[in-house]
């Protein structure tokens, strides 16, 4: 799955999933819509932005990894912001790789790999 408010990230990540054998990702505009989705479907990778409509959902990440039945997901977030704060908080809260734009296709495919490669 993904989730970010921006529709040209949509397409940019649902290709490099595509590419690292993940043929079916689902698309969320919000933290709000992905909650839902994510508890109903069945996703093994969870890639998100950290800044979507207007607000951090840094909250979404804490809330998957405090549901029994989401723990396990593996989760690659994604966010402008490179500042050690915000990434040990994201480190904190349970994400299994962290992918810094501006990024290109292969290494946004090599975090990927990294989250499973770490298995």
């Amino acid at each position: 799955m993904v989730a970010d408010d921006h529709e040209s990230m949509h397409t940019i990540v649902k290709q490099a999933l595509n590419h690292v054998g993940f043929p079916n990702v689902k698309v969320a505009d919000d933290g709000p819509t992905a909650m839902p989705m994510l508890k109903n479907g069945s996703f093994d990778f969870w890639v998100f932005d950290w800044n979507m409509a207007q607000r951090q959902d840094i909250d979404l990440l804490k809330a998957v990894r405090t549901d029994s039945s989401l723990y396990a997901l593996q989760v690659l977030m994604k966010a402008a912001e490179a500042k050690k704060e915000q990434i040990t908080e994201a480190a904190k809260s349970g994400i299994n790789d962290y992918c810094i734009k501006p990024f290109n296709r292969e290494k946004l495919n090599s975090k990927i790999e990294n989250v499973f490669n770490k298995l």
